[in-house]
């Protein structure tokens, strides 16, 4: 695994077995922030939101939503399934809090030393429960509101694009819930409009990718 900065000045890693990046390679905070937070946190209107994030991977989606909660003062349950958590050694070298959390190191550490399998209190603010497995053999309880889609790219890992995943994914949300990924390609959106889902194109991140996904499980349904 290689150590990568993108066009933001922020970090990310590059998989040499797959030939692919964790994030854009135009930018990984730039991406994060708007297809995560700015298309799906903020986004969602309920006062206590629990979210999911397929591909806990570097933290960095789990860490700019812990910011955002304790800005906004909004609190936040978050849950995050890793089946290939990373090293300290690796996450201490991508330095997020350098470029985008000042003051906010000991939190970017304590995600990544968080144990897994319960609940664990990071400020009054944001809980998280992180989960090592393998999300396409995981049965997640109901009750999300905000599911944060990141895993790799379809070409380089189409077990975790499936229409049964997507379907089981639309149970465990919330009415009004939604799922936002950066993936916008015709064959996802068919899946996710399959499994019952409203799906819009979004603009994407600046400089980054032209358009990615919101997928609204509608109050009708």
């Amino acid at each position: 695994m290689k150590l990568e900065q993108t066009a933001d000045g922020s970090y990310t890693l590059y998989v040499p077995e797959l030939d692919e990046h964790y994030h854009s390679v135009k930018g990984a905070l730039t991406e994060s922030q708007h297809i995560f937070i700015d298309m799906g946190l903020k986004h969602a209107t309920v006062e206590e939101p629990r979210i999911l994030e397929i591909g806990l991977g570097t933290g960095l989606n789990c860490f700019l939503t812990l910011m955002e909660a304790e800005a906004s003062l909004r609190k936040v349950h978050y849950t995050g399934i890793e089946r290939y958590p990373l090293d300290m050694e690796t996450i201490s070298k991508l330095d997020y809090p350098a470029i985008i959390g000042k003051g906010h190191e000991l939190d970017y550490l304590a995600i990544h030393q968080a144990p897994w399998g319960e609940d664990v209190a990071l400020s009054p603010w944001f809980t998280l429960h992180k989960i090592e497995g393998d999300f396409t053999r995981y049965a997640f309880g109901k009750g999300y509101d905000i599911i944060y889609f990141d895993a790799f790219a379809p070409e380089k890992q189409p077990e975790m694009w499936s229409q049964s995943l997507f379907d089981s994914l639309y149970q465990v949300l919330n009415e009004g819930g939604i799922l936002t990924t950066y993936c916008a390609k015709g064959v996802v959106r068919r899946m996710l409009q399959a499994a019952g889902f409203t799906v819009e194109r979004l603009a994407g991140p600046p400089g980054g990718k032209r358009e990615i996904l919101r997928a609204t499980k509608s109050n009708q349904l």
